[in-house]
């Protein structure tokens, strides 16, 4: 950290930090980007629904970004952020201390954070281990590299069935199990029905692998049911100790009455409740894909330049008048 105070700090450098650097290194401000180094799409093969950069692997993406960033001047450290304060304001200036858990301290005009989310697994013996390989959740990312597969969706709530439909929109063999989710009504029943997705009743308690290969699902019966996939609803829990350290809370997110769960709620350029910070990607959005978090990143970057231009005027005019 070559100096202490900087026009803006982005906590984490995933897609949407690396975009958000990208573009205020561009604007010529001084932007320090600090990643704990934990991206969420870590454990998949590759992205997708990226215009021009298709079937990208994560990590490449990511040292693509880093590339372009540090281009333009933008400083990128590893580390991770244990807390941040907002100063007193020195002569209409606005600032903040961010503080790492290695106890380093830097100072910034302005705030990013991009801490991203955390996908909170069903507790199910094997499913962490398959995450992102053969366990799936979102179809948009992953349907297309299982279609004509057997697919299997696990239950553990309400949005199972709509699940099952989904991914009936990739292969014509999906079979739900019920698992601990609540029997499906006899209108969802039907649908599934209608569909061709089986039911199977029991409890999943745990998954077969062979040479290295996702092969099952076993149920406590001990049945082994032959599946390729495994679809899972993850609970979505925002990486939001950062702001909540500048005191933003948390609030649930629902889909379909159901809470799937947590973000940082923000205005439509990420601005936050407390002036000077920004969110952006999934700390804020918990379903945006990679795409769309570059896009939140360079959309919260360009408030934060036009707000830091702002300012610099009033003081240019105050310190002309004086």
């Amino acid at each position: 950290m070559k100096q202490q105070r900087y026009d803006v700090v982005i906590v984490g450098g995933g897609a949407a930090g690396l975009s958000g650097a990208l573009a205020l290194g561009r604007a010529r401000r001084s932007v320090l980007v600090i990643d704990a180094g934990e991206p969420r799409n870590a454990p998949a093969s590759h992205v997708h629904n990226y215009l021009g950069r298709e079937s990208t692997p994560p990590g490449e993406l990511l040292a693509i970004g880093r590339s372009e960033a540090a281009g333009y001047g933008a400083e990128i450290v590893e580390g991770r952020v244990a807390s941040a304060e907002k100063l007193p304001e020195d002569g209409g200036e606005q600032g903040f201390r961010v503080v790492t858990e290695g106890g380093r301290s830097v100072e910034a005009r302005r705030l990013l954070v991009t801490t991203g989310l955390v996908d909170e697994l069903p507790p199910v013996p094997g499913l962490a281990a398959r995450w992102g390989r053969e366990v799936l959740h979102c179809p948009y990312c992953h349907g297309h590299e299982v279609a004509d597969r057997p697919i299997g969706v696990l239950a553990t709530g309400p949005l199972a069935v709509h699940q099952a439909l989904m991914w009936r929109q990739w292969s014509d063999d999906v079979a739900l199990f019920l698992h601990t989710g609540p029997e499906p009504t006899e209108e969802e029943y039907e649908q599934l029905a209608a569909r061709g997705v089986a039911v199977v009743d029991g409890e999943v308690t745990g998954l077969e692998v062979a040479d290295d290969r996702f092969t099952g699902v076993t149920l406590a019966s001990g049945r082994v049911v032959p599946r390729e996939a495994l679809v899972v609803q993850a609970r979505f829990t925002a990486r939001s100790a950062v702001l909540e350290s500048l005191g933003l809370k948390p609030v649930a997110q629902e889909m379909g009455g159901v809470v799937i769960g947590t973000y940082i709620p923000t205005d439509p350029t990420g601005a936050t409740e407390v002036p000077g910070v920004w969110a952006a990607g999934n700390v804020t959005r918990l379903t945006e894909q990679v795409i769309g978090a570059a896009a939140a990143g360079l959309m919260a970057a360009g408030a934060v330049n036009g707000d830091l231009i702002a300012e610099d005027t009033r003081l240019a005019v105050a310190a002309r008048r004086a």
